[in-house]
């Protein structure tokens, strides 16, 4: 089985990002023969910046994303959103990879289920 998972808000303000990390991990974690892939597009960007500094007791955006990787999930990140932001690779987590809209169509082909948020 193969899931995508498709974020576009901002990392913090709401809990989208959180709560499609929470899935992500989750199916990693009850699921690991599952192939993951978490797609950042717009404000979601954001949620692959390293070094994110947040309050004890607060979620870490960051934490969650490496949790994921380190169990397998590719991770991509919409390009022209970077570039609209200002942001750039180098920034960003170790094991993000830029992608492309025509490269997030063949995932949404290739996937057996997709969840956006």
């Amino acid at each position: 089985m193969k899931l995508l998972i498709i974020i576009n808000d901002a990392p913090y303000g709401t809990e989208k990002a959180y709560n499609a990390l929470r899935i992500a991990n989750q199916t990693n974690k009850d699921f690991p023969e599952t192939e993951v892939c978490i797609f950042l597009m717009a404000d979601a960007v954001g949620c692959a910046i390293a070094n994110q500094n947040t309050p004890n007791g607060y979620y870490n955006i960051e934490r969650m994303l490496k949790l994921s990787l380190n169990k397998g999930t590719t991770l991509k990140l919409c390009g022209s959103c970077m570039d609209a932001r200002g942001f750039k690779i180098d920034n960003m987590l170790d094991g993000a990879e830029l992608s492309t809209m025509a490269e997030l169509t063949q995932f949404i082909a290739e996937s057996t289920q997709v969840l956006t948020f």
